[in-house]
């Protein structure tokens, strides 16, 4: 590998050069505070864009998630059912509260949660009769792809049970023309830097319910109560976002549409190029109901057939400066989870054995895509 080969990564940060105006702004106005006018105008954005009509821009999606269960009232003697393919911020703020996740596995359409194992989940927990109750089901949107959210609301709304999206892979996925994360009683959206916009770090909390957005942007700001003093009668949260990093997410916003269209072209590139190969599959939408924002182009790779492996075609990329990564590890499989209760049918874990995360920046050049693609090549055709 040439010592000049400039690295890929998987999900770079992709500055439209709009944000400098917005950053600038806060600056001449020593808006220098986690809040202020780029606030208020990127959590109008966000709340326009996802159609929930509010939004609390926050310091992480893994805030948001936690926030979200404390105002659905989570507590240590209480369960929360949770996708188990997917990152540890997903059920992290769970055992935050004391609560015990309840892990449920995918279906092989979307790689999100099985609504036929979900309600496995939830008659077993209900039968059992003990004093632990079901608070809370937390469904992802997995690397944009989303969930059967027609399936798992009519269970959900069956059994009286509330429903957070982790759309924190998701902004700019719709499900029946309406975006993901507009059809749980809340949602979580991720600024990180590898998403698909980014405010370097931050995250937000979304709602229809109006209520539910000002209690949060009352949590994270450490429950002050409105009084001419210091006075607080609840336990808060320093988690909002700072108005400079909240002007990044204006910029970012402006060109979230552009983002997303090439993600898409990311995606029927490889498609178009590894398809006809034997043992190579991809994540599909599963009908015109679904739409993705391509956020990582995922393959899955069958060494029986197409005599390669994931791990092969991942240190050979390696080894030309190429980042590629492995599908998630499911939380069933992770140590500090293996003592949790699981529904599972296997699907997650062969993906994980089985998948690979592809370079998928929205900034790759056609010679970053060929670069890569004949290390893929070379690899299958060995």
């Amino acid at each position: 590998m040439s010592k000049n080969t400039k690295r890929i990564y998987l999900s770079p940060p992709h500055m439209s050069g709009n944000e400098m105006k917005y950053i600038l702004d806060a600056f001449e106005q020593n808006w220098i505070a986690p809040l202020g006018p780029n606030v208020d105008a990127f959590e109008e954005s966000l709340a326009r864009y996802c159609k929930t009509g509010h939004a609390a821009a926050l310091s992480s999606g893994t805030a948001a998630i936690h926030l979200a269960l404390i105002m659905l009232g989570v507590k240590p003697s209480d369960e929360v059912i949770a996708s188990t393919f997917t990152f540890s911020a997903t059920i992290n703020p769970i055992v935050y509260l004391g609560a015990t996740p309840v892990l449920v596995d995918s279906e092989p359409e979307t790689w999100n949660m099985d609504p036929d194992l979900l309600e496995q989940a939830l008659k077993e927990r209900r039968s059992k009769g003990t004093e632990r109750k079901v608070k809370a089901i937390i469904v992802v949107h997995l690397y944009g792809m989303p969930a059967k959210m027609d399936e798992i609301m009519e269970i959900a709304n069956r059994y009286d049970i509330p429903v957070i999206e982790d759309a924190a892979e998701a902004l700019g996925s719709r499900y029946r023309d309406n975006p993901a994360g507009s059809f749980g009683e809340m949602a979580a959206l991720s600024f990180n830097g590898n998403k698909i916009i980014t405010t370097s770090g931050g995250g937000a909390l979304i709602s229809n319910d109006e209520e539910l957005i000002v209690k949060a942007r009352f949590l994270a700001t450490q429950a002050r109560d409105n009084a001419p003093h210091y006075q607080h009668s609840q336990i808060g949260y320093n988690y909002r976002m700072s108005n400079v990093l909240a002007g990044i997410g204006r910029g970012q916003m402006e060109v979230i549409d552009d983002r997303v269209r090439k993600k898409k072209d990311n995606f029927l590139f490889y498609k178009e190029n590894l398809e006809k190969f034997e043992g190579i599959r991809f994540l599909e939408e599963p009908g015109k109901k679904y739409f993705s924002n391509r956020w990582l182009t995922t393959v899955l790779i069958d060494p029986a057939t197409s005599g390669t492996t994931g791990e092969e075609i991942q240190q050979a990329m390696e080894k030309e400066n190429i980042e590629t990564r492995p599908l998630w590890k499911p939380m069933h499989l992770q140590p500090v989870f293996k003592s949790n209760p699981i529904y599972s049918n296997g699907t997650s874990e062969e993906l994980f054995n089985k998948g690979l995360c592809l370079p998928s920046g929205s900034n790759l050049s056609d010679e970053d895509r060929q670069r890569i693609m004949e290390i893929i090549l070379a690899c299958l055709t060995k």
